[in-house]
């Protein structure tokens, strides 16, 4: 066989990168501004709402929200972003992102609760706690049907449309449903409208940005 006949060698690599590809839906540029903007959101907006009601200053509660907040806004938010732009190595990093957010949820629901027991209240008595324990739930399936079926790397059905759909539109839906719980949450610590407009109004500009 002379050399026209052999076939070309191929990269293992752009194999998965051709089954996570699609054509980028925003570009680096902005991309990155809408990073900046969660994880400044997640600074400023996070820290002020953990100390609320104003001048409670940081207790053991604080983690609660904060943790809420940074893992449901600040890092889903912008894992969601970073998914917009397609390819291997972004559908990875996607996946670290949204998990490691989930984590901080988790540890936001373990200081909920933990500081219920301290008190001696009982659990998912409101309106937020239902949504939240719902949110939860959401969440971690969402998680788990992620790394198990779409994962770039070891996903079991990593091509199937269907089930990327799916992930998709049903990880947009909790994490729309988790940014109102929280906004109840803060509500049920302010009715400052200076502060609930701290919050919301960002989360309106950047809503059709990133789950649309």
């Amino acid at each position: 066989m002379d050399d026209t006949e052999q076939e070309p060698l191929t990269n293992p690599l752009e194999i998965e990168s051709t089954e996570t590809t699609a054509m980028p839906s925003i570009s680096q540029t902005h991309s990155k501004t809408l990073i900046g903007a969660f994880f400044a959101f997640t600074i400023v907006v996070g820290l002020t709402v953990a100390t609320q009601p104003t001048g409670a200053g940081w207790r053991f509660f604080s983690w609660h929200p904060f943790l809420m907040v940074s893992g449901f806004i600040g890092m889903m938010g912008s894992a969601a972003i970073t998914k917009k732009l397609g390819g291997y190595a972004n559908t990875k990093l996607h996946g670290m992102m949204a998990s490691g957010g989930l984590m901080m949820a988790f540890g936001g629901l373990y200081v909920i609760y933990r500081n219920k027991e301290i008190l001696g209240k009982e659990h998912i008595t409101t309106t937020h706690g239902l949504a939240g324990l719902i949110t939860m739930t959401g969440a971690l399936m969402v998680s788990l049907a992620g790394g198990i079926f779409l994962h770039p790397d070891f996903g079991a059905d990593k091509t199937n449309k269907t089930i990327r759909f799916a992930h998709k539109w049903f990880s947009r839906l909790v994490m729309a449903g988790a940014w109102i719980t929280c906004l109840f949450g803060l509500m049920t610590l302010t009715k400052n409208p200076a502060i609930l407009g701290l919050f919301s109004v960002p989360l309106l500009i950047l809503a059709p940005l990133t789950l649309i």
